[in-house]
């Protein structure tokens, strides 16, 4: 099971999405001068994260904030898709693309002071194997030897995880797999300390002991978090802050206005729809705006397995349908059409790649025939929360004018969840609020796990319960194209599988988030780190202005 995005919100636990570049974290013109070293930061979320344990947790809340309680192996150069080393000092793959061989950096310490070792990682990553923990993460470390009977409980060591000495590792793949190293840079590859597990137990959700740049020092759930600086972090002169407090249970709209007062510092979960427009208006909110494009798509699904969703005609009538423009015209602009399944920014998406034009004449065609020249009946299941009835139902109006009368079904997100990964239960889900974005930089993220033939099952997330053998086929051979310079090939490849895909039509791509966040006029970021969504927020390298820019 890979991550569902909740996008309720403008926030989400992105892993590597695309920034405006004229929008940065230092639009609002830092300089050396007025950069203050030290200092508190308070962000505003609406829910609770539920848990800060990393091996478990899974929601846009905690996503953002494990980045920076938590050191991993790898991760990420700030606002790409470069792969850059965390707590590894290096790290190397054998020519056969089986063995990957980690070196720890010597001076990465816990927030306590002991020292992270090779047996914390080995540690931290079998935790997350072993089928006691439940963690949603478990599959991502299927190509590792030994996964099969470590993940059902056979063994309590994963065979392809060695310790060669202190700083020294070795992980053995039962095949090649390009992925791999984008997996030791997931929030699930985060390090713990396995004294503080075991003497915390499941309470370590609130008590995690990391390696990041800060340590949680109270957490008082539904109410608030307080982090302090880590000064046992290996990145020198890091973080700049002091604290950063993160106020829980405030709504987007209250917590909109407590930033114009000045009372906190960062919207955790972005601008509120319907403020959104005065603060583009208005000079003094705009430059504090951040603009972020996240490697998401929202969609809808077919089941393939109930008539008359088993016609590719009819699906393909369906994409043609749905006028795209408008529903991104609802929900404000806070999205660009889609034409595919991949998103923009992500590598293999195909900029070429026209998709399905909105021609509901076309669409009528098509339903003839298919033979449903009058039509059909069909439900649609979404969430019950804003914005997805509106959109919901500007989806219904668009299939009315091709004769096909949908019934709305608006449920809980636990509901359609439970529902939409049920084999022949809903014909239709908009996944609006539960869309789909990446857990790591690579097009496999968008295939398998929503897909893939392995993940038309019960409770999956492939709700259009779709399987091509021969996508699968194909999928296969490019996860095991793993040197650089296939990497060419190795995308092109994935292209022709996404284009496959859309041919056979089980989903309606509609359109790529958008995310509006905004910050205070006193808080800003080093500026050779780009400020990028807060989905991997850089609260390490957050600073206080010495004084107000409006000052």
């Amino acid at each position: 099971m890979r991550r569902r995005t909740f996008l309720l919100s403008a926030l989400a636990g992105a892993t590597v999405p695309f920034v405006d570049p004229e929008l940065s974290f230092a639009a609002t013109g830092a300089t050396k001068k007025n950069i203050k070293r030290g200092g508190k930061m308070t962000v505003t979320y609406k829910n609770d994260p539920g848990t800060l344990d990393p091996a478990i947790a899974y929601n846009w809340e905690n996503w953002p904030m494990l980045r920076a309680l938590f050191s991993r192996p790898l991760g990420y150069e700030a606002g790409t898709t470069k792969l850059t080393t965390d707590a590894a000092q290096s790290w190397h793959v054998s020519k056969d693309g089986k063995v990957y061989t980690i070196i720890i950096r010597p001076d990465v310490k816990f927030y306590d002071g002991s020292k992270v070792t090779a047996h914390d990682v080995k540690y931290s990553l079998e935790r997350v194997i072993n089928p006691k923990t439940a963690s949603p993460g478990q599959s991502f470390y299927d190509s590792l030897e030994g996964y099969e009977e470590a993940s059902k409980g056979k063994a309590k060591h994963v065979s392809g995880i060695k310790v060669v000495d202190d700083h020294h590792l070795e992980f053995r793949l039962s095949a090649p797999d390009a992925t791999f190293p984008q997996v030791l840079a997931l929030n699930f590859s985060s390090i713990v300390k396995k004294e503080a597990v075991e003497k915390y137990g499941k309470d370590f959700a609130h008590h995690p002991v990391g390696s990041g740049a800060f340590y949680v020092d109270r957490y008082n759930p539904g109410n608030m978090i307080s982090w302090k600086r880590n000064k046992h972090y290996y990145e020198p002169n890091v973080p700049y802050l002091d604290e950063i407090e993160f106020k829980l249970g405030v709504d987007q709209l209250t917590a909109f206005f407590q930033l114009i007062r000045g009372e906190n510092d960062l919207l955790g979960d972005g601008i509120p729809g319907s403020q959104l427009a005065m603060v583009k208006s208005r000079p003094k909110y705009k430059k504090l705006m951040v603009v972020g494009h996240p490697l998401e798509t929202s969609y809808i699904t077919m089941n393939t397995q109930l008539k008359p969703f088993d016609d590719r005609k009819v699906r393909q009538a369906v994409n043609m349908a749905i006028d795209k423009k408008h529903i991104v015209r609802v929900i404000n602009g806070r999205g660009k059409p889609a034409n595919q399944i991949l998103p923009p920014g992500m590598p293999g998406y195909d900029p070429s790649y026209k998709g399905y034009e909105y021609n509901p004449d076309k669409a009528r065609q098509l339903l003839k025939e298919a033979g449903y020249k009058d039509g059909f009946k069909t439900e649609l299941y979404a969430m019950n929360t804003a914005p997805e009835p509106k959109i919901a139902q500007a989806l219904q109006a668009d299939l009315k004018k091709v004769g096909i009368d949908v019934e709305l079904r608006l449920l809980s997100q636990a509901q359609v969840v439970s529902i939409a990964g049920t084999p022949k239960k809903a014909p239709m889900v908009w996944s609006g609020g539960l869309a789909w974005e990446d857990d790591f930089p690579d097009p496999s993220d968008f295939y398998g796990p929503i897909l893939g033939c392995g993940s038309a099952i019960k409770g999956g997330w492939n709700w259009a319960f779709y399987c091509n053998k021969k996508t699968d086929e194909m999928a296969h051979k490019a996860n095991r194209m793993y040197e650089p310079d296939q990497r060419s090939d190795r995308l092109n490849l994935w292209q022709k599988i996404f284009s496959d895909v859309m041919d056979d039509a089980p989903w309606v791509p509609v359109f790529n988030k958008i995310k509006y966040v905004m910050h205070s006029d006193k808080v800003a970021g080093n500026p050779s780190k780009v400020f990028v969504d807060p989905g991997i927020f850089p609260f390490n390298y957050a600073y206080m202005y010495a004084t107000s820019l409006q000052d």
